[in-house]
């Protein structure tokens, strides 16, 4: 869009009845919206280290729904995250969006000193460009699915396995012939301490991905289960689970979100099946793409060092190209303060939280 001819924004709070039918305008947002953005992950969040707002940016040609997490701090005033948002139809969209939430918060007194984004908006040198010229500082990013896999899975199941690579399609058919099964399970204890298993041996055998306490993924799958939004898939060897994965679809977007398995197992094929039984009830469910949520940076996906290297080489095995999304930025209300933050106060309540909760920061 051409800079002269920028949308004028509004931002307010959501009304009782949006709030009620959030998910509704959560994915009728002009991207989709975002598992991030769902009463459910409101309801992880909202007392967890963070309050819950829930923002409303409005424009003539669009409304966009998104989550605002707060954090308040001694001097600092209050941060504000937008989490995977601002949802927007274009990248010149975000610079009058901020300056409509930025606005809102001066209006209702809130003494914000920083907005943090991490709008979905595919990376390249024109988004790059567009943000910095906006004013926007690159922050590092947040969420594991900043780069990623993503498959369509529009098209029927047949044509959807022949579209993977070869590896993975011929993986999915052996494990079928020699008689591997993936169950789909109930939500509740059982499910979940099984999946955090699988989880902790992965983490423990490979140290690929933090892991929070058992509480919290607890309750993240109950929410999102509650609300039918979240699945579990297990394939068992010797009577024991041996692979394990959570599913969620929101809207349209079907998100592998966490997944876990033993060492050393006998079955060949069995992570692609469990994978390829999830993808094929998220398009019962109506998704028409399938997020793998985490692999590393495109530049650096045959990096046999990165920390990611074997997650991402088993995700593009369905789908070969990584997407980068442009991450995080600030959005710097009072200057002042913000230098601060970078210059020692973000590390110090970060090292505080950590000590009070055993928690992450974000």
């Amino acid at each position: 869009m051409d800079t002269a001819t920028l949308r004028e924004f509004t931002a307010r709070f959501a009304t009782a009845e949006e709030i009620d039918n959030w998910d509704k305008h959560v994915t009728a947002n002009p991207n989709g919206g975002n598992m991030l953005q769902s009463d459910a992950y409101a309801a992880v969040k909202d007392g967890n280290g963070w309050l819950v707002r829930r923002l409303v940016i409005e424009t003539q040609e669009y409304t966009s729904y998104n989550l605002l997490l707060e954090k308040k701090f001694p001097v600092m005033g209050r941060l504000w995250y937008l989490i995977k948002g601002p949802d927007v139809l274009d990248v010149s969209d975000i610079q009058p969006a901020l300056k409509a939430v930025a606005a809102l918060a001066r209006e209702e007194k809130m003494n914000v000193f920083s907005i943090k984004i991490e709008p979905d908006i595919v990376d390249s040198a024109e988004a790059v460009a567009e943000l910095q010229a906006a004013g926007l500082v690159k922050a590092p990013n947040i969420q594991s699915n900043d780069s990623t896999a993503i498959l369509d899975i529009s098209a029927p199941a047949n044509e959807v396995l022949r579209s993977i690579s070869s590896r993975a399609r011929n993986a999915v058919r052996r494990a079928e012939r020699e008689g591997c099964e993936v169950a789909q399970a109930e939500p509740g204890e059982d499910s979940y301490r099984k999946l955090y298993a699988l989880m902790r041996n992965t983490m423990d055998a490979k140290g690929s991905m933090p892991l929070r306490s058992y509480e919290y993924y607890s309750r993240f799958w109950e929410e999102f289960c509650s609300r039918g939004q979240g699945h579990f898939f297990f394939v068992y060897e010797a009577g024991a689970p041996s692979v394990g994965a959570f599913v969620i679809n929101y809207g349209s977007k079907a998100t592998y979100k966490d997944g876990g398995s033993t060492q050393n197992r006998q079955q060949y094929g069995d992570s692609h099946l469990a994978q390829w039984a999830a993808i094929q009830r998220m398009q019962e469910l109506g998704c028409v793409e399938y997020d793998f949520c985490g692999t590393p940076p495109a530049a650096h996906i045959k990096d046999k060092t990165h920390p990611l290297y074997g997650l991402g080489s088993f995700k593009t095995s369905f789908t070969k190209t990584v997407t980068d999304f442009v991450g995080c930025y600030d959005h710097v209300v009072k200057p002042f303060r913000y230098k601060l933050w970078l210059k020692g106060a973000e590390r110090i309540f970060r090292r505080l939280e950590t000590m009070r909760t055993g928690g992450q920061f974000y």
